[in-house]
């Protein structure tokens, strides 16, 4: 099922199409079900048995109807109009699909208002989330300017992560997989110790998606937990155009269906971004310019009901961290750069949550990181030095789960993950299904970090 994914390149039927942009779900179901009974394909076939599972994961996507939305900000924000809505809505700032031929929201959509419009941030009636997000900004601000002073930073950090079924999803006595992410230990990762855990199996300290991996029959209320503790150094480096080596490597360079792929709009994008340009140095500077100024920043739904996402990116002109990274990573390898994934956590004293970022080589520098979010939120307050760090630069702030996009599992799911691209919070399954991301409850805590 995991190499299957490749045929979401496969376009879906006109029918079928038509009834899923309306949001007829049931009706979708029941005519790619029609289809499977005849002798179609295999590479259609492959691409609706997994249409069918993104069609299962897409409608609890999207809970709010246009009331319920409205209600939600008018109980936060003062003086929240309808008609704000509506542009929030037309604007595609707030994400939104049509379920039965009416407006739904993404249960997203409020948090990523917070943190893309400043302008509603002011208005809140919570002054201390306000406040909190000035905080978090501040912190990275300081990082740079410390890591320019001194020419590198290190950060020891020591997280817990733990995974708990919800009640309506707990089948007692039931033998039952988990996978939770664990560090990578390679680039800026060092000297990872696993503290404390009941995992049956740890994949391997440099495994492109590491886990921690658990079997045992569901106990009632059960905790899967994993503690451990991880040293990250970063060193600055000041890139200069005029150093880069006339020869480059050609490694990670190809394409990888069904999202890193070079379609005619990818193709005309890039050379319409490049012209004439031959420093690969400049080239991803483009690159990096055109996303940060011009992708407005969104939450995303989940990844699998997207089927190419760097186009979708480029189609739409916004997308989240890991959407970004993709455009990034994508463009990059069409002009001859190689470029790859890295992600996992974003870890700081005021959070702790799922982020993702790219990395690009130009010799004579080696592997370079690219953060094409943090970048863009940096350009959009006017701090062009915040913006230019994270072209070449990363802060220590990170906890790296996965140094490849879509890649499977050690050992691999039986059934398809509900995001069989990244490695952030944690995979579970019963040997006849695997849940999804809401029937279950991740906590990520921060029990120490400190500056070695």
């Amino acid at each position: 099922m995991y190499n299957d994914l490749e045929y979401l390149k496969v376009s879906l039927p006109e029918d079928i199409l038509k009834l899923k942009s309306n949001g007829d779900f049931i009706g979708t179901i029941r005519l790619i079900d029609l289809k499977l009974k005849k002798e179609i394909p295999f590479a259609l076939r492959k691409r609706l048995e997994i249409e069918k599972n993104i069609i299962k994961v897409i409608q609890r996507e999207y809970p709010y109807s246009f009331e319920e939305a409205l209600s939600i900000m008018q109980s936060n924000v003062k003086n929240f109009a309808k008609d704000e809505l509506i542009t929030l809505q037309e604007e595609s700032a707030a994400d939104w699909i049509l379920v039965n031929g009416k407006v739904y929201f993404n249960e997203s959509f409020y948090g990523n208002l917070l943190k893309t419009r400043p302008d509603i941030v002011k208005r809140l009636v919570d002054k201390d989330a306000r406040l909190a997000n000035e905080e978090r900004e501040q912190l990275l601000i300081d990082n740079i300017k410390m890591m320019k002073e001194k020419g590198e930073v290190s950060y020891f950090i020591h997280l817990r992560t733990s995974l708990k079924i919800k009640k309506e999803y707990s089948r007692v006595n039931e033998n039952i997989k988990v996978h939770l992410p664990l560090p990578i230990g390679y680039r800026q990762v060092k000297n990872i110790n696993i503290l404390k855990t009941q995992a049956k199996y740890i994949s391997s300290h440099d495994y492109p998606q590491r886990t921690a991996f658990f079997e045992e029959k569901l106990r009632d209320d059960h905790e899967f937990s994993v503690e451990y503790t991880y040293e990250n150094y970063l060193k600055y480096v000041n890139l200069d155009e005029s150093k880069v080596n006339e020869i480059q490597p050609s490694f990670d360079t190809e394409e990888h269906a069904p999202h890193i792929m070079f379609t005619p709009y990818i193709k005309e994008l890039a050379k319409e971004l490049i012209g004439d340009e031959t420093n690969p140095l400049i080239k991803a500077r483009k690159i990096y310019d055109f996303i940060t100024t011009k992708i407005m920043y969104s939450y995303m739904r989940k990844y699998f009901t997207i089927t190419n996402i760097p186009e979708y990116a480029a189609l739409n002109l916004k997308g989240d961290c890991g959407v970004q990274a993709l455009l990034f990573i994508t463009l990059c390898r069409y002009v001859g750069i190689p470029a790859r994934w890295q992600s996992g956590l974003y870890v700081t004293p005021y959070y702790v949550g799922c982020h993702d970022w790219a990395e690009f080589y130009i010799e004579p520098y080696g592997w370079l990181f690219a953060d094409p979010s943090f970048g863009g939120s940096a350009y959009r307050r006017g701090d062009k030095e915040s913006w230019n760090f994270y072209f070449g630069n990363l802060d220590p702030f990170r906890m790296p789960a996965a140094s490849e996009f879509q890649h499977e599992f050690d050992p691999p799911k039986k059934h398809l993950r509900y995001d069989p691209y990244d490695n952030q919070v944690g995979e579970c399954e019963y040997d006849d299904y695997g849940l999804l991301r809401e029937d279950f409850k991740v906590k990520l805590e921060l029990i120490d970090m400190h500056q070695i």
